[in-house]
């Protein structure tokens, strides 16, 4: 699992994102079939056969997140990593929550009860490589899931001088790309990690997101 998805003002490069490993692979906790969600309070959005063939699952708990378009967020970030990938037929599931949901998955699964914008759950392990080199993609039907918390994206987008979608996108993207073997343990990973991500969202017209944009 990669948890505490944080922006570091302290890191050697502005807006460096630390994603420290805390939990075994294939441990998933957003429990969902396709069409169908589990647990009471959450609402399923209606994505439909596009949204399933494109791999984006959407699971939205917080109505905030069905106000700010998720879904379509979601479906467009996805497609425009997986297909990056070459893993078009793999499908990844999209929770939005809020705060108080994602920092009790924070401490349920990296010990920390505190919020965090997104933290990803792969659903296999990945095979070990050199720093910096290309990860091995798994060749398989679900890559894994994926959490967003509303209030921390927003204040992140807002204190980063980025608009919402823009942000949240980003945030997608970088989680997929968790899923399927990326990391920034060391700084060759980082550099191979954020090249991917500016090459995915620069398909997408999104700026580096690493670039100082200001503050709001």
């Amino acid at each position: 699992m990669s948890c505490a998805t944080r922006w570091s003002p302290a890191s050697s490069r502005r807006g460096k994102l630390t994603t420290p490993q805390c939990w075994p692979p294939g441990s998933r906790p957003i429990q969902r079939r396709r069409g169908a969600a589990t647990g009471a309070s959450a609402a399923v959005a209606d994505t439909g056969p596009e949204a399933d063939e494109a791999g984006a699952d959407v699971v939205i708990e917080d109505e905030r997140w069905e106000d700010a378009g998720l879904e379509r967020l979601a479906l467009i970030a996805v497609t425009a990593a997986l297909d990056w990938l070459d893993r078009r037929e793999s499908s990844v599931v999209v929770l939005g929550c809020d705060d108080a949901r994602i920092a009790g998955l924070n401490a349920d699964f990296c010990g920390k009860p505190r919020p965090t914008n997104v933290l990803s759950w792969p659903a296999v392990e990945h095979a070990p490589r050199a720093p910096g080199a290309q990860p091995q993609v798994p060749e398989v039907d679900e890559l894994g899931d994926i959490a967003l918390a509303f209030e921390t994206c927003a204040a992140e987008a807002a204190g980063q001088n980025k608009t919402f979608p823009d942000h949240v996108t980003h945030l997608i993207v970088h989680a997929v790309l968790h899923l399927a073997g990326y990391d920034h343990i060391n700084e060759a990973d980082a550099e191979t990690m954020e090249a991917a991500e500016r090459s995915i969202l620069g398909r997408l017209g999104i700026a580096d997101p690493y670039l100082d944009h200001g503050t709001a």
